[in-house]
């Protein structure tokens, strides 16, 4: 049982941005995860949405939306601020003014 003599107390360390063992695994897996959403979305406004023509209701765009959100948030909460904004694209929602939340 922890705290017991002779029971090691593990300490745990916070995550770090860089560096070797599971915190750097994390990391670099952030930094992947965001170079293929991004890449998608590049690939998206390049090839895709010039034969579609404008139709996002926002300002500003939605991959301009996801691009924003991915580079301020990071790839998981960015990502998922991004599907939610997709989500609200449609014809029964009111256009405006949409900028990613602080």
């Amino acid at each position: 049982m922890l705290g017991e003599p002779g029971c090691p107390r593990v300490q745990r360390q916070p995550p770090t941005l860089s560096g070797d063992g599971p915190a750097g695994t994390l990391s670099t897996l952030s930094s992947a995860v965001a170079a293929l959403l991004l890449a998608l979305i590049g690939a998206y406004r390049r090839w895709l949405s010039p034969l579609l023509g404008p139709r996002c209701r926002f300002i500003p765009s939605c991959s301009a939306y996801g691009l924003e959100a991915i580079g301020r948030h990071g790839p998981w909460r960015g990502g998922w601020l991004t599907l939610k904004r997709i989500g609200r694209c449609h014809p029964f929602t009111p256009c405006g003014c949409d900028p990613v939340p602080d």
